[in-house]
C-alpha cells in the first residue's frame, strides 16, 4: 500500500518536494535506529535552506563510514521452509560485497537498496530490523506500482536503451518517452533518500551511490546535506552527446549528477561524452589539473574519475576449487575430447550480439572448412535481468541460426553451436572457462563486461587443481572482443573487432584458435598480469581515495545551496568571499572624502544576453548623479570601443571612459582622449587577423571584431563544443606566429582577443589611484565592480593598492564580481539588476548641488 506522501507523483517529478507527513501510521513505522546529527523527526527536502544541515553541527561519530546507496541490496533471499519469516544471506558475486575489500578494515560499511523479492507489509518492519542488526543493510520497500514504472519503466525501457544508443523510432508508444515513468524514477529516488537519511552523520559518512537507477538521488541529498561527502559511479555506457540530448530530461540528470563530489566512468570514452554532454547543454568546460580532470561547478570542484573494475580475485579461485571438487572440467573434457572449445557467456539482451558471434561461426566454418568438426562455439545465455525489449524476438532468431548452422555442419557426435539458454551453475562456467581456447564478445555495446577477465583468471588457474595439474604448463588463452565494450581499452593483447563486420570477426575467430602457443602465452602472461592487479578492491580503494581528495577542497569553503527543482546547486566560496553589503557600503560612502568608482560595463551595468547594447535611460540617470558629486571619480572601464562608449554616454560630462581595456582612456567628456599603452604600432595586426579570418571561415557563427588597439574573435553563436575546440587551437596558433610582437592572446568567455601586452584594466585602476594622489585627492573609498576575468586584474590592483600607498591607509575598499563564482573580489552581487539597485543606494547620498559641482574642477 502506497502512503499518502507520496502520490503526487508530479509534484515530485517537477521538483516540487512536499513534507513527508507525521501521521501515526508513518510513526509507527519509523522503528528503525538511525545516527543523526540533528534530533527528532526528519522533515522531507524542500526549497527552505534553512532545514539544511550544514557543518556548523557537531559530529557523533569520529570513525569513517561509508554508505553504499544501489538499486540492489548484495543479498540473498529465499522464504522459509515453513512459509514463516525469511532467510537472509550475501551475494558472494555481488560487485557491492567484494569491493569492501579495497576499503580501511576499520572503515564501517553500510548498504542501501531494494531486494529482489517481495516482503509483505507487515513483515517490512521486522525484516528492516533483521537485516540492519545482522547485515548492515537497509532495505528500501518500493510499492509494487512505483517499481514497475521506475525498473521495468524509465530504467529497462528509457534510460538502458538509451545509454546503448538505441533510440525510440519504432512506432511502439511502449518505448517513447513517458513522463510518469519518469515521476515513477523520482519517486523510487526519494524513497531511497530517505532510507539514506535514516542512517546518515552527515559530517563523517562518505556516500557512494551506484548506477544509473539513481542518478537523481544526488540532488535530493545534497539539498538536504550541503557539505555531504558524495561519489557516484555509473556502470553503464554513457552516450555521445547526439544521442543522449534526445532525453526530455536530459538537463536534471546532468545537474542532478553535478551534486555529487566525484563521478566515475569505466573508460576515458565515456566520461569524454559526459564532459561533452555538460559542455554543449550546461556550458560548462573542464580542466585537467596534475592529471585529475575536473569540473567548476559554482565554486565547486567536481572530480571526473576513468578506472574500468575489476574481478574479486578470491572469489574466482573459490570457485574454481568448488568446480575443482565437483570434476566438473573432467566432464566437460572428457564430452568435448578432440575437439576446439570457443565459448560466449552473455546476459540475454539485444546489445550483446549473441547472433552476430553465432553468424560469425558460421562464417569461420564456411571459409575456413578444417575447423569443421573440430571447432564448437558453446553459447551461454544468462536469464534476462528484466523485462528487456525485442528480448523474444532475438532470443527466436538465435535459435533459427543454430538450428540452420547445426543442420548444415553438423554430424554424428559433432553440432558446431552447443547453444544453452538455461540458469547454469557457476560451478559450470568456471569449468568451460578453463577448457576454452578462445573466449568471444561480441557485445554492439557494454558498460564493463567482466566475462573476459574470469576467463583469464580460470585458463592461469591454480595450484593442486585438476584443471591445471601440471604447475609446469604453459598457461595461454585467448580473446577476441568488441571495440565497443568497457574493459577493451585495458586488454592490449585481445582481437578487437567490430562485431557487427562478420566476415572480420569470422577471421579473428580463425587467427586466434590458429595462433601458436607461445604467442597465446605471452598474451595471457600480460593479461593476467593486469587482471590480477586492477582487481575490484584496487579499484574500490582508487575511487575511495579520490573522493577523499575531491571531498577535502569543499570543506575549507563557505557553502549554501540555491535553485528549485533539480536546478538545485551548491555554491562553495572561499570563506573571504562574502554578498556585498549595501548598508555597510553606504555608511562608508558616507564617511568617505574622496571616492573612486570603476565599473565595467558589459554583465555589470548591461545585462549580458542583452540584444539592445546601449545604457538605460536609468543607468545613464545613476552616473550622472554620482558624477555630480565632487568628491566622487567614476568611471566606466569597459573592453568595448571608445566611439560606442562616446556615443552612449555623451550625456554624462563628468564621467570618466577606459575603453579597449584601457588603452584609450578620458577623464571627462570635454577631456582629450589618452593612449595608455605604449604600443603605436599595429603592423602585428597584419599577422593576427589573417589567423582569425582562417578560423572564422572554418567556425560557423563565429565573427571578428576589430577594435582600434585590438582584434578579438568571438564564437558565442558558434557550436560552442567545436567553438572552444577552434579557440584553444587560434590561440596556440597565434601565440606562434605573434612570437615576437609586443602583444599578448588570451582567451575569455567565448572570446580570443589580441592587444597590447601593456594594456589592462589592472593598469587603469592603478593610473586612477595614482593621478588622484598626485592631485591631493587620495581616495579613501573604492568601489571597483565587473564580472569578466579581465575584470580580476583591476581587483588584484586594488587588493594591494592600500600597500603600495596609492590609497589612504584607512581606505574602505569593495572589489565586487557579479556573479557567486571564485574571484580575486571579496564581494559579490548576484547580477545586473542588484547592481544597479545598489548604484541607486549610493546616487541617493551623493551630494549634488549646482554650486558645488562648478566648484570642484577637473580631477585630472
Amino acid at each position: 500500500m502506497m502512503s499518502r506522501s507520496y502520490t503526487n507523483l508530479l509534484d515530485l517529478a517537477s521538483g516540487n518536494f512536499p513534507a513527508m507527513g507525521s501521521g501515526k501510521e508513518f510513526k509507527e513505522r519509523r522503528r528503525m535506529p538511525r545516527v543523526m546529527s540533528v534530533p527528532g523527526f526528519v522533515p522531507e527536502v524542500d526549497d527552505d535552506q534553512a532545514v539544511s544541515v550544514s557543518s556548523d553541527n557537531p559530529s557523533t561519530i569520529s570513525t569513517d563510514r561509508i554508505i553504499i546507496v544501489a538499486n540492489q541490496l548484495p543479498l540473498k533471499a529465499k522464504r522459509r521452509e515453513d512459509n514463516k519469516g525469511w532467510s537472509f544471506s550475501w551475494n558472494e558475486d555481488s560487485l557491492l560485497l567484494q569491493l569492501k575489500d579495497g576499503f580501511p578494515e576499520e572503515m564501517e560499511v553500510l548498504y542501501v537498496g531494494s531486494l529482489r523479492i517481495d516482503i509483505d507489509p507487515a513483515e517490512q518492519d521486522d525484516v528492516s530490523q533483521y537485516l540492519l542488526d545482522k547485515f548492515k543493510c537497509v532495505p528500501t520497500f518500493l510499492p509494487p506500482d512505483v517499481l514497475a514504472k521506475f525498473y521495468d519503466g524509465f530504467c529497462k525501457r528509457q534510460l538502458w536503451p538509451l545509454f546503448h544508443y538505441k533510440l525510440p523510432f519504432s512506432t511502439d508508444k511502449s518505448h517513447r518517452f513517458d513522463r510518469t515513468l519518469w515521476e515513477a524514477y523520482v519517486l523510487a529516488n526519494k524513497l531511497f533518500f530517505q532510507k539514506v537519511v535514516e542512517i546518515i552523520n552527515p559530517e563523517d559518512d562518505y556516500i557512494w551511490v551506484h548506477d544509473y537507477h539513481l542518478m537523481v538521488l544526488p540532488t535530493f541529498l545534497r539539498r538536504r546535506f550541503n557539505r555531504v561527502k558524495m561519489g557516484f559511479f555509473l556502470h553503464s555506457p554513457f552516450p555521445s552527446s547526439e544521442i543522449y540530448r534526445t532525453l526530455p530530461v536530459r538537463e536534471e540528470i546532468l545537474k542532478a549528477l553535478l551534486n555529487s563530489d566525484i563521478i566515475g566512468f569505466h573508460t576515458f570514452d565515456y566520461a569524454r561524452h559526459f564532459l561533452s554532454c555538460c559542455s554543449r547543454m550546461l556550458g560548462l568546460e573542464y580542466q585537467s589539473k596534475r592529471g585529475y580532470l575536473g569540473l567548476e561547478y559554482y565554486g565547486r570542484t567536481i572530480s571526473i574519475k576513468i578506472m574500468p573494475v575489476g574481478i574479486h580475485m578470491g572469489r574466482i579461485e573459490s570457485v574454481m576449487k568448488m568446480a575443482d571438487e565437483e570434476c566438473k572440467a573432467r566432464e566437460l573434457k572428457q564430452k568435448f575430447e578432440g575437439k576446439t572449445i570457443l565459448l560466449g557467456i552473455d546476459d540475454m539482451d539485444i546489445f550483446k550480439g549473441i547472433n552476430l558471434k553465432i553468424l560469425a561461426m558460421e562464417q569461420m566454418l564456411k571459409q575456413h572448412p578444417k575447423w569443421q568438426g573440430r571447432a564448437v562455439l558453446v553459447q551461454i545465455v544468462n536469464p534476462a535481468r528484466g523485462k528487456g525489449i525485442h528480448v523474444e524476438e532475438v532470443l527466436a532468431e538465435i535459435q533459427e541460426s543454430c538450428t540452420r548452422i547445426n543442420r548444415v555442419f553438423g554430424r554424428p557426435g559433432y553440432e558446431p553451436i552447443v547453444f544453452i539458454d538455461r540458469a547454469v551453475p557457476i560451478t559450470e562456467k568456471v569449468a568451460y572457462h578453463s577448457l576454452a581456447e578462445c573466449v568471444i564478445v561480441t557485445a554492439v555495446r557494454d558498460g564493463m563486461n567482466l566475462t573476459p577477465y574470469e576467463y583469464i583468471v580460470c585458463r592461469q588457474g591454480i595450484s593442486g587443481s585438476e584443471s591445471s595439474s601440471n604447475v609446469n604448463d604453459p598457461k595461454k588463452s585467448m580473446l577476441v572482443i568488441s571495440e565497443f565494450i568497457g574493459c577493451s581499452p585495458s586488454l592490449s593483447g585481445a582481437i578487437r573487432v567490430n562485431p557487427w563486420n562478420v566476415e572480420a570477426t569470422a577471421e579473428a575467430m580463425n587467427e586466434a584458435i590458429s595462433m601458436s602457443d607461445g604467442e597465446k602465452q605471452l598474451r595471457h602472461e600480460k593479461h593476467y598480469r593486469y587482471v590480477s592487479t586492477h582487481d575490484v578492491a584496487y579499484w574500490s580503494r582508487s575511487f575511495l581515495q579520490d573522493m577523499e581528495r575531491a571531498c577535502t577542497d569543499l570543506l575549507r569553503k563557505r557553502c549554501w545551496g540555491i535553485g528549485l527543482s533539480f536546478g538545485f546547486r551548491v555554491v562553495a566560496l572561499d570563506p573571504n568571499f562574502k554578498k556585498l553589503s549595501i548598508d555597510a557600503m553606504v555608511s562608508a560612502y558616507k564617511r568617505a572624502r574622496s571616492r573612486a568608482i570603476l565599473l565595467d560595463y558589459d554583465g555589470t551595468v548591461m545585462p549580458q544576453n542583452s540584444i539592445n547594447k546601449s545604457p538605460s535611460k536609468e543607468v545613464i540617470s545613476l552616473l550622472e548623479s554620482l558624477c555630480a558629486d565632487p568628491k566622487n571619480v567614476v568611471f566606466i572601464v569597459s573592453g568595448r570601443g571608445r566611439i560606442s562608449l562616446n556615443e552612449w554616454f555623451a550625456q554624462c560630462d563628468k564621467l570618466g571612459i577606459a575603453a579597449e581595456h584601457g588603452y584609450f582612456l578620458r577623464w571627462s567628456q570635454d577631456g582629450e582622449w589618452e593612449t595608455c599603452g605604449n604600443c603605436s604600432d599595429f603592423g602585428w595586426m597584419q599577422i593576427a587577423e589573417p589567423v582569425m579570418k582562417l578560423y572564422t571561415e572554418a567556425t560557423d557563427g563565429s565573427s571578428i571584431e576589430r577594435k582600434e588597439s585590438a582584434l578579438v574573435w568571438q564564437y558565442r553563436d558558434a557550436d560552442l563544443g567545436f567553438g572552444s575546440s577552434q579557440a584553444k587551437e587560434m590561440l596556440d596558433h597565434l601565440e606562434s606566429v605573434l612570437a615576437n610582437e609586443p602583444v599578448s592572446a588570451k582567451s575569455g568567455q567565448f572570446i580570443v582577443e589580441v592587444k597590447p601586452q601593456d594594456v589592462s584594466k589592472g593598469l587603469v585602476a592603478e593610473k586612477i589611484f595614482t593621478s588622484m594622489t598626485e592631485s591631493g585627492k587620495q581616495a579613501d573609498f573604492v568601489l571597483c565592480v565587473g564580472d569578466d576575468r579581465s575584470d580580476e586584474d583591476m581587483f588584484e590592483i586594488v587588493s594591494s593598492a592600500i600597500s603600495r600607498n596609492i590609497l589612504s591607509p584607512n581606505a574602505s575598499v569593495f572589489a565586487c564580481t557579479v556573479g557567486q563564482k571564485p574571484s580575486k573580489a571579496k564581494y559579490y552581487l548576484d547580477d545586473t539588476a542588484e547592481v544597479i539597485n545598489m548604484l541607486e543606494s549610493l546616487a541617493e547620498e551623493s551630494d549634488s548641488s549646482p554650486g558645488i559641482i562648478e566648484d570642484s574642477g577637473d580631477s585630472s
